[in-house]
């Protein structure tokens, strides 16, 4: 796909893997829709130019990410390419805690609602304003979600994140299979330990840590690699069906 002037619309746009993706894509020249509940700031929008709009959006509702598709097609024309980067951590809880009780359902649920129902969603509905598009270089467009490599490696206390995870890897064969009839890739991104707001937080000892975990680049990878690695998928017209693990060679212990 040539994303020169390709309507994009990025998920988890305003910030850490999706607003990496974003820059990138307005750079090769996409016209890019950020989806997310929280707005970019105003200087990342401006840096980004005149066609890119950000839509509040919560991607585990139907209605609010039709919106936020209605507002991007209205923009920029019918949607070709989309980068699912929305999400949100685990919840840390052990099957059964210290004293044998077991952990809460409502926070598994929770997470799953988020990481792999707003997944789901997301693609569904994304898909179906792929296939009104036009045939452009036998394709009509393409999808690529985020996994992680707790979908293949999850620590204790990852229950939820990885049941997730290993779900949107799961879904994303049976997409690719799915919509190969309307000319649709899919594909899916499993990072390693990234750089993000959420890892941000933690000591500098402990990112150091973590950094050493890696094999090569010993190094917490950057959402700039994330961006590369979702543009290579949207162009390279041959990829489909495929989780690509972007980890370093990292594989994560048990703990």
């Amino acid at each position: 796909m040539n994303l020169k002037s390709v309507p994009a619309f990025v998920t988890g746009g305003s910030s850490g893997l999706g607003l990496a993706t974003a820059r990138r894509l307005a750079a090769a020249g996409a016209e890019v829709a950020i989806a997310d509940l929280n707005p970019p700031g105003e200087d990342v929008l401006a840096a980004l130019g005149d066609r890119a709009v950000y839509i509040e959006t919560d991607v585990a509702d139907e209605a609010s990410v039709n919106h936020a598709l209605d507002v991007a097609q209205q923009a920029h024309g019918t949607l070709r390419a989309v980068v699912h980067c929305a999400g949100r951590g685990g919840d840390r809880v052990r099957i059964l805690d210290r004293d044998d009780r077991p952990g809460a359902l409502d926070t598994f649920a929770e997470v799953v609602r988020v990481n792999l129902i707003g997944t789901y969603n997301v693609l569904r509905l994304a898909a179906a304003r792929i296939a009104a598009g036009e045939l452009v270089d036998g394709e009509r467009g393409a999808v690529v979600l985020t996994a992680s490599v707790a979908a293949f490696d999850g620590q204790i206390g990852q229950t939820s994140y990885t049941a997730s995870k290993a779900g949107v890897h799961g879904i994303t064969l049976v997409a690719a299979r799915d919509l190969a009839s309307r000319q649709i890739r899919v594909n899916t991104i499993a990072p390693g330990v990234f750089d993000t707001p959420m890892l941000a937080r933690l000591r500098a000892d402990i990112r150091e840590a973590l950094e050493r975990t890696v094999p090569h680049p010993s190094r917490l990878g950057s959402p700039e690699d994330y961006a590369h690695m979702a543009i290579s998928l949207l162009e390279n017209p041959y990829v489909n069906g495929e989780t690509v693990r972007l980890d370093g060679a990292i594989r994560m212990a048990p703990r």
